[in-house]
This record gives C-alpha cells, structure tokens and sequence, in this order.
C-alpha cells in the first residue's frame, strides 16, 4: 500500500498498534490461526491470532509460526470468561514467557487478566456489548475498546447496533474506540472513520478467505448466505457460560427451534457427537464450527456468520479482501472531503 493513496484511513490507533490501515482481525477462535493473521499483518493490518481454551503449547507454535512469517505487530485473543482458571493461568503465563506484546479480551471483563498483562507492559483490546463493560474494561486498564454490536457473527455480548454502541463509548471513553459488527467492506470502514471511530474490526469478512482455517463447508455458506438469512442463539452453548448467544446461518438445528432460539439451558442439552477433529469429538449444541480438519456432520455444527454477510461473494486471499476495503474507504473519504470543500 502507499501511504499517499490510504492516507486518509490513518488514525492514531495505527501507531499505537503498528500497523498500516485501522482494519482489524477478530480473534475468532481456530479460524485466526498464523496464516490467516500472516496475511492480514502483511496486507497492513492488524491481526489477531484466535485462541479461546488452546493450550499454551499451541499457542506458543502458532506464535512462533506467525513471527517466522511477519515481524509485524499482532495480538493474542483469550477469553478469560469461557477458560477454566488454570488453562487461563497457564496461557497468559506462556504467552508472557515468549514475549506476546498485546493481548485482546472479550466477553465479561475480568479485571485480574486485564491488571496482569498490562504490569507485564502488554497493550489491552478488550471488545465489550455494553457500556457498562466498556467502563469495567477501561478501568481495569484497557488500551483499546471494541465495540461489538448485534449484528456481529459468532458470540454476541451486547444487544445493540455496533455504531449505535460506539457512538455512546466515543461520548465517554478515553482510549481509542473500534467498531465491530456488520462490516464487511470499504463503506462500513468509511463510515466508522467519519464518525470518530478508530478503526473496524473483522471476522466474517476474513472467513471466506483462502488462508483463514474455517471449512471449506463455512467459506461457501458465508458466500451464498445474506443477512437475513443468519440467526441469534443461544442454543450453541456447550463450552460457554449459559445465554452465550451466537449469530449463526440457519441450519437444521436453529429451523427445528421453531423460532424459538433463545433461553436454552446448557445442562438440559444432549451431549451427542456429530463430527471430529481428529480424536477429539464435536458435539451437537457445542460452540465448535467446522475447521479445515473437521469430518462429520458440518451443517449440523455452528456456522458463524455476521449481519454483513450478504457482502461477501467469493472467497479471496486476505490481503484482497483488506485491500478492497482500504481502497473503497480511502476512495469515499476522499469524495466527502471533497464534497465538504465544495459545499464549504
């Protein structure tokens, strides 16, 4: 990229995180693995490498892959709320030990992970659903808020629109404020910008790409599927904290719910195997969505996809899809300021 063409997309936040343009990669879970990451670091932005409940000995590999293939700067995504306490002791401790720079968080904020790494000299993105949360994050030391809005696929904290939230955290909030949500493309990103956001973060967008680690199966899904077409759950719930919902594409397992997809009790739901990774079992109701290794019974298993998913129609490496984001944002940016001179 040159710095001439995407000089409007600069924000404060790209320097505080090392990267080029203020588009990020979600942390989502076994879909942000090194590769996926690799490519977003080397297209100029910002990854995220997904590693909910992973051992510290995976992690420390896919760190290990990333640097080997980029010395740019990236976060580790943990999620202190869905981790039981040891694993959650010992992947902060390993990613300490190896020197991981930033750390992103979500779901409820748990101000002892937050406290930890930021005295180790860490940097914080912790992505919150309420204002609430936004202010314990920000508290407890955070960096950078994500403001994580309905329309977001996979774990949805809050109930509210992404822009709407962010409007209300960029009235109070002291740390650069990212949008995350329903974006997919160049407008969605220009939109952000022009409202005093810092930046956007991505996950759908970057499934459908050819270094992400989602399925073949969920790359096609997310390509034929529109926004009315994803669904709010809570029935995908194994391995979470109860009402954890999910936005999803509807399969047979949201269509037999009848409409009625949240309130599911976890201990009420049958632990039935429908597919493998490897010796590992994927049941029925798990949070578990299909991965490049994933044998069985894919469209029974959680298909995440964002409300921006009729956006997306083909699958590309990351790096394109980043571009054409940065370009279709840098071009609009340029067509206000320009229509503000005129109109000036």
């Amino acid at each position: 990229m040159t710095d001439d063409v995407f000089a409007p997309l600069r924000t404060p936040l790209c320097d505080l995180l090392g990267c080029d343009v203020p588009i990020l990669l979600a942390g989502m879970g076994g879909v942000a693995r090194w590769e996926l990451a690799a490519a977003v670091a080397a297209a100029g932005g910002y990854p995220t490498l997904g590693m909910v409940r992973e051992s510290p000995e995976l992690i420390e590999s896919e760190v290990a892959a990333l640097r080997a293939a980029t010395d740019r700067s990236f976060a580790v995504n943990i999620i202190p709320a869905a981790t039981k306490p040891d694993l959650l002791d010992a992947q902060i401790g390993r990613c300490l030990e190896i020197g991981v720079g930033a750390f992103s968080f979500f779901w409820d904020v748990v101000p002892q992970a937050v406290e930890r790494v930021k005295a180790a000299g860490c940097l914080v993105l912790h992505q919150v659903g309420t204002v609430q949360a936004a202010r314990e994050a920000e508290a407890a030391g955070a960096d950078v808020l994500i403001a994580q809005g309905i329309e977001a696929g996979g774990h949805v904290h809050g109930r509210i629109g992404a822009f709407a939230l962010a409007a209300d955290l960029l009235r109070e909030a002291r740390v650069p404020v990212v949008i995350a949500g329903g974006i997919v493309d160049g407008a969605g990103l220009a939109a952000a910008l022009a409202m005093g956001a810092a930046g956007v973060s991505c996950g759908t967008a970057f499934i459908a790409t050819e270094e992400s680690f989602a399925h073949p199966y969920h790359k096609g899904r997310i390509v034929e599927t529109g926004a009315a077409d994803t669904v709010l759950t809570d029935v995908f719930v194994l391995n979470w904290p109860a009402g954890a919902a999910v936005r999803v594409i509807g399969n047979s397992v949201t269509e037999a719910l009848q409409g009625n997809y949240l309130g599911h009790d976890p201990d009420a739901l049958p632990r039935e195997p429908i597919a493998r990774d490897g010796d590992v079992a994927r049941l029925r109701f798990s949070t578990d969505s299909p991965m490049r290794t994933t044998t069985g019974d894919l469209e029974a298993m959680a298909i995440y996809a964002g409300q921006g998913v009729g956006g997306i129609r083909d699958i590309v490496p990351a790096g394109t899809r980043l571009r054409r984001m940065a370009e279709e944002a840098s071009a609009l940016l340029a067509r206000f300021a320009q229509a503000g001179t005129r109109n000036g």
